[in-house]
């Protein structure tokens, strides 16, 4: 699997993926009508590439297969990261999301993840902030505001140390 920028010749193929991902991983989560809301089948391409261009987005590849893709805006805000939903649980939501988390350097990461993704970021150390109901085309479903707080980088000890020590006057 190789991980690259996103292009916006994969357009076509990243909202196929999505469709298809949301109407089969998800089945166990909601029902067909919120699935349909989610994804009809008819998403607003030149939104998508807009925001896919201004993000940090990212797709992984293997072999000559699209199998996942993710996008992440300046300020840490993961709006999407799906995977194929032939190649789940190989790795590739956590190889993205890793890409992701290190290509953006936000304080924080927050996401909004679905009932069947929540398990896959808990144990990537994000917690649940909240559970939203949200409406999509007059349709509710759940889905929860995850939070992951950044470490706060340790300060190199010798830079540390010599901003500790106060200036000697000069002598002439």
């Amino acid at each position: 699997m190789t991980i690259r920028a996103y292009r916006p010749s994969d357009l076509p193929e990243i909202t196929e993926l999505f469709y298809d991902t949301v109407h089969t991983v998800n089945v166990g989560d909601y029902t067909a009508e919120q699935l349909d809301a989610w994804a009809d089948g008819s998403p607003d391409l030149a939104e998508w590439g807009r925001t896919l261009l201004e993000h940090v987005a990212l797709v992984a590849v293997e072999g000559e297969t699209l199998v996942g893709f993710g996008d992440m805006d300046r300020s840490g805000y993961l709006d999407r990261l799906y995977v194929h939903k032939d190649f789940q649980r190989r790795g590739i939501a956590s190889a993205l999301c890793d890409a992701l988390e290190a290509a953006v350097e936000a304080e924080r990461i927050v996401t909004h993840a679905s009932i069947t993704a929540r398990p896959f970021f808990e144990s990537r150390g994000y917690q649940m902030a909240r559970e939203r109901q949200v409406v999509r085309r007059g349709v509710t479903m759940t889905n929860y505001r995850m939070e992951k707080q950044r470490p706060v980088p340790a300060q190199n000890a010798c830079y540390s140390a010599e901003n500790a020590v106060a200036p000697q006057a000069k002598t002439e």
